[in-house]
């Protein structure tokens, strides 16, 4: 199986060499594409230096800030390989868990596997108020939609390549994760979920998303309800 893991950044400098070097040894990644969306914190010329070093990573810079969803946006359009993953660069996800990730796309169950958070793994125990905020998020999602996920707002994303370049995606920001989910869902295209583990950071510590980007999900979710 080919695979392309998609890496959008911004200000990550202090994790930014460590989650790469960490997926280079899982070894399932034939390219790395790191999407830098105008960091100023010096991770954009660290990038340059990882470029170099490693074979796999391919390196897309953005001239300024656009957020999340415009920088994995820009990944899958030069994505070359059959399925695509995308990475957070803040060391809340763990890449050993591509192996768990990956099982039920290569057994046929699925065209598109989320990484959940809440179905039983190993995970660090705080941010109590974000994961209420998250669960709010999906269970609007499975009303809305009819399912019954998990995690709506999981980062760990799996796609077959032709099932995300057949999608069209206007996200900038956060608000990726439910625009994604919702046309997926509206398209009837499975979901398999599995457990991962996860070790988020306090907003301390540099973690990005925050409650207007919470009203910002229920919005997309609503407006995608009924339009495409």
């Amino acid at each position: 199986m080919k695979l392309t893991v998609i890496m959008p950044v911004f200000n990550e400098y202090q994790t930014i060499e460590e989650i790469v070097s960490r997926v280079i040894a899982v070894g399932l990644a034939d390219e790395i594409i790191i999407v830098d969306d105008g960091s100023t914190d010096g991770t954009r010329e660290l990038l340059r230096e990882l470029d170099q070093k490693y074979p796999e990573v391919k390196l897309i810079l953005h001239d300024r800030n656009q957020g999340k969803g415009a920088a994995v946006r820009s990944g899958i359009a030069e994505a070359s390989s059959e399925y695509l993953i995308i990475q957070d660069a803040d060391l809340e996800y763990d890449p050993r868990d591509y192996h768990a990730i990956l099982k039920p796309m290569q057994e046929g169950l699925a065209e598109v596997v989320y990484g959940s958070r809440f179905l039983g793994a190993p995970r660090r125990t705080t941010m109590f108020w974000h994961m209420i905020a998250n669960k709010m998020l999906t269970l609007m999602t499975n009303i809305l939609y009819n399912s019954i996920l998990s995690d709506m707002e999981t980062g760990y994303k799996l796609f077959k390549r032709e099932i995300i370049t057949s999608i069209p995606l206007r996200a900038k920001r956060f608000n990726f994760e439910p625009e994604i989910t919702a046309k997926l869902l509206k398209r009837k295209i499975r979901i398999y979920e599995v457990p991962i583990t996860f070790n988020p950071r306090e907003y301390s510590e540099g973690k990005k998303i925050g409650l207007k980007d919470a009203f910002e999900a229920v919005w997309t979710l609503l407006k995608y309800r009924f339009v495409d």
